[in-house]
């Protein structure tokens, strides 16, 4: 079957910026048509307006904060309303804060499970009516640090990501008689939030997270490219290409870790 995302209807969280609105840039080139939601609203509504511009496909921004069920309630009544109907959520949208393990601030933990996590499931209860009559895509995104121990503190981040897969996989089980596939991609990507957690660390702590990326990435020894490497992968997973994979860890990674 030949991979075509053409027509398809996409929302995206975190579609801003990073993996979210690049993706929704490769989605609109593919004739995808796409509504991200972000807080970021200038740069969301400046990347929509581009990759709109840019065509053949389209992108609609929308505010909404998905750590609050009224925002994500009247986003996605936007979404339906702009796309008519939906194909394929992608679950971007996240934060990352890093602290040791032993004084870890009860905020990080909070804000971490309540977008990472509890957003991402009132994101995916929010859209199932509108996937079960035909079926469709989600993709989670979570984290290689899931599954393995990674050179930053990264605890709470770590266990956010963790309780992502464990949802994805249980409702891969309960949508799939709907024929709703759920799957979790793993990138390592350069994106501004990398970026972000590399400006805050100490010069010999990044100097050292850098080397460890060098030497744990077999694929050039770098994160990879979110155009190049990324979204190609996004692409099959939305399109019905992939119409027979559900409930796995994708690691879009350079082989930095393994899926389990």
């Amino acid at each position: 079957m030949p991979i075509s995302i053409e027509g398809k209807r996409i929302l995206v969280t975190g579609g801003a910026r990073g993996i979210g609105g690049e993706s929704s840039r490769y989605f609109a080139r593919e004739g995808a048509h796409v509504v991200t939601f972000d807080v970021k609203d200038d740069e969301g509504q400046q990347l929509a307006d581009e990759a709109t511009s840019e065509g053949p496909g389209t992108v609609s921004y929308r505010h909404v904060d998905v750590s609050n069920l009224n925002e994500i309630a009247t986003g996605v009544d936007f979404a339906i309303e702009q796309l008519g109907g939906l194909d394929a959520v992608f679950n971007v949208a996240g934060i990352t804060r890093s602290a040791p393990a032993e004084a870890t601030p009860v905020e990080d933990w909070n804000d971490q499970f309540a977008i990472n996590v509890r957003g991402l499931a009132y994101v995916c209860e929010a859209t199932f009516p509108h996937l079960k009559d035909n079926g469709g895509s989600i993709v989670n995104f979570a984290s290689d640090a899931a599954l393995m121990d990674v050179p930053i503190h990264s605890s709470s981040f770590s266990a956010s990501k963790g309780a992502v897969i464990s949802y994805t996989r249980t409702i891969g089980r309960e949508w799939a008689p709907y024929a709703i596939r759920a799957n979790v991609v793993n990138p390592v990507v350069m994106t501004p939030i990398v970026e972000e957690v590399r400006s805050k660390m100490a010069p010999e702590e990044r100097e050292r997270y850098e080397r460890e990326i060098d030497a744990s990435v077999p694929l050039g020894g770098r994160l990879g490219d979110i155009t190049l490497d990324l979204a190609p992968v996004l692409m099959f997973l939305a399109s019905d290409a992939s119409r027979f994979i559900t409930s796995q860890i994708l690691g879009v990674n350079g082989g930095l870790a393994y899926s389990r």
